[in-house]
């Protein structure tokens, strides 16, 4: 692996080339994807593109802050900022004004910032580059977080909004797309999704303005599985349609990103993890990893050891934690190609823009693997460490790329 090459997103940045323009649509989950609302523009051919340069704006993935994961300590009630190149922690927030979120969650958008889900209720937006953060604290000059020693709420800077809410458990996160203004320069109109918990059985699942954090709408469901926890894990699509799964004897909940319309589908086995691949298949990974067609609504499984993340590389590889390491799979012949071996159990599993794959324990180390050779290198320093789902915004990017 090396550095040098920058991710294209194609329809959000210019100056990639067109040849990725023109590629042929694949038409595998289109043919009947009105039924959950997905239109024929929605399945992606591949990954993000690789182009060497610079785009027109200047941006590459440092300048967009995508070079981060983004870690919950969920036992301190923080959120590390670890740098996926050099693997220094740049930067520790506290996740709810109280110190006593209890975070999980994470999500990654694709200007690089991020979303926190407390499990005790109510979301926190932090910038990932202090020239994004803006006085607030009456002090002279920023005061952020540059390491793993954090600031108190209130005194940190780079907190862009916090929205509270009072949900039993409220797990999930997830960002949509936007828009990228190539003028600007900017992104636009990019929404968070999240759910909580109320009674068990009733889930609300809602969509947040992603610059103020303000609820815009509010989806009540009450055929979910009832259990303690709600909706698990949360991921998009390519159009910004939620997908969520839960655990147990589980259900997987689909709404529509412009009706807001809902439908729910019976899981063949429980779901921790859950990712959308390149191809627009859903995936959800427990015990097994179990791929959803949202075209004919079945689903396929593979047998993969114990509960985890997962999350697919852009190119056909789904990378799935499972006890003493990670498997790979082939997404197109849902077969497991190699086993790469960790000193513990890795629960949560991202991939970062350099194509490294990141494992996190459910304690105080992070693993950043290398595919091509297995080596990996360790991240230290968290607490209480727990996160499934798109901690560096690459899962969001491979889905957005059409």
């Amino acid at each position: 692996m090396g550095r040098g090459v920058e991710v294209c997103l194609w329809g959000l940045v210019t100056g990639c080339g067109d040849d990725v323009a023109d590629s042929t649509a694949s038409t595998t989950l289109a043919a009947t994807a009105s039924t959950v609302g997905l239109s024929d523009d929605t399945t992606p051919t591949t990954g993000p593109q690789l182009d060497l340069g610079a785009t027109d704006c200047g941006l590459d993935n440092g300048a967009l802050g995508l070079s981060f994961i983004w870690i919950a300590n969920s036992t301190q009630g923080t959120i590390s900022k670890i740098d996926t190149v050099t693997l220094k922690e740049r930067g520790r927030y506290v996740a709810r004004p109280d110190a006593a979120g209890n975070p999980s969650r994470t999500s990654v958008n694709l200007a690089g910032d991020v979303v926190v889900a407390n499990r005790n209720g109510g979301l926190t937006k932090i910038y990932a580059l202090p020239e994004r953060c803006a006085e607030s604290n009456g002090t002279p000059g920023l005061q952020t977080a540059s390491d793993a020693q954090h600031l108190p709420w209130g005194i940190e800077e780079c907190i862009a909004w916090h929205t509270p809410m009072t949900y039993f458990s409220q797990r999930p996160v997830a960002w949509t797309p936007g828009t990228f203004d190539a003028t600007t320069c900017r992104f636009a109109e990019q929404k968070v999704w999240t759910a909580g918990l109320n009674t068990p059985g009733t889930i609300d699942i809602l969509r947040l303005d992603g610059d103020t954090g303000a609820i815009e709408a509010t989806i009540t469901i009450t055929d979910a599985y009832i259990d303690d926890y709600g909706i698990y894990g949360g991921a998009v699509d390519a159009r910004g349609n939620f997908w969520g799964s839960q655990v147990g004897q589980a259900k997987l909940h689909f709404v529509d990103y412009d009706t807001l319309a809902h439908r729910s589908w019976d899981m063949p086995v429980g779901g921790y993890g859950i990712t959308v691949d390149s191809q627009g298949y859903v995936w959800t990974c427990a015990g097994n990893a179990s791929r959803f067609d949202p075209a004919s609504e079945t689903w396929q499984v593979v047998a993969a050891g114990e509960y985890g993340g997962c999350m697919e590389d852009g190119a056909g590889t789904l990378y799935k934690a499972t006890p003493g390491g990670i498997l790979a799979f082939d997404t197109a012949t849902m077969t497991i190609k190699q086993t790469y071996s960790l000193p513990q159990h890795a629960h949560g599993i991202s991939v970062d823009f350099d194509g490294y794959v990141w494992a996190v324990s459910q304690g105080s180390e992070a693993y950043r693997l290398d595919p091509s050779d297995g080596s990996f290198q360790t991240v230290g320093g968290l607490v209480g460490a727990y996160t499934y789902s798109d901690m560096t915004g690459f899962a969001l990017s491979s889905v957005h790329v059409p």
